[in-house]
């Protein structure tokens, strides 16, 4: 085994340390998230700090890097307080990892990368038409990490499209038979395989594959 303390950690090349600081959390969610300004450019860009923070009301947050270069997400979501985020799957991950390239504000990642940018209901922001799970978001709140100049975006999602044969009995939905992907790090792609669905847990019994 080895140990690295925060002392290595400060004298790594500066690529290196982000690899393996970016390693350490696990697997992922993949996502790309389509936005739009008030002008009609739309902009689209992959993320893997993508999380759930509660259901009722349903909220979703990511973080955004303080970048030098504009940050055309964020601009586009607080200028039209829309956007939605949409899986990754084997058939568009390296499509969607292009996405991260810097084009510049006037050319869109969905024309530079083959994505099909879907207008949907009643979100003004573009989805991606491959993508198999998608969600529309209305903008919520935005906080300012100050540790490190990061950026919490929340949002409330208004609408959920997903193939039908993806939600199961207890509401879930089956992630994997929709073929959504993983990230690790800042370049890996996963498949993924399901383990175990264990039942709720309690501190008198131990818990139970409940798969069907």
């Amino acid at each position: 085994m080895t140990a690295i303390t925060t002392k290595d950690i400060s004298q790594m090349e500066s690529r290196f340390r982000a690899a393996l600081l970016n390693s350490i959390s696990g697997f992922k969610s993949a996502s790309l998230i389509g936005s739009i300004d008030t002008s009609g450019q739309t902009n689209l860009a992959v993320f893997s700090s993508v999380v759930h923070l509660g259901s009722n009301p349903p909220l979703m947050g990511f973080i955004c890097r303080p970048d030098s270069t504009d940050r055309h997400t964020l601009s586009n979501i607080l200028e039209t307080k829309t956007y939605t985020i949409n899986h990754i799957h084997a058939g568009i991950y390296a499509a969607a990892h292009q996405t991260a390239a810097r084009y510049p504000k006037n050319i869109s990642e969905f024309e530079a990368t083959g994505l099909t940018p879907e207008f949907i209901g009643t979100c003004k922001a573009p989805f991606v038409q491959q993508s198999h799970i998608k969600y529309g978001l209305s903008f919520a709140e935005k906080h300012d990490l100050t540790i490190n100049g990061t950026i919490l975006v929340i949002g409330k999602v208004e609408e959920i499209i997903f193939p039908t044969d993806c939600l199961l009995p207890n509401g879930a939905l089956d992630i994997e038979k929709a073929e959504t992907l993983a990230i690790s790090g800042l370049d890996s792609y996963h498949n993924t395989q399901l383990v175990a669905r264990l039942s709720y847990a309690k501190p008198d019994s131990w818990p139970k594959d409940i798969r069907d």
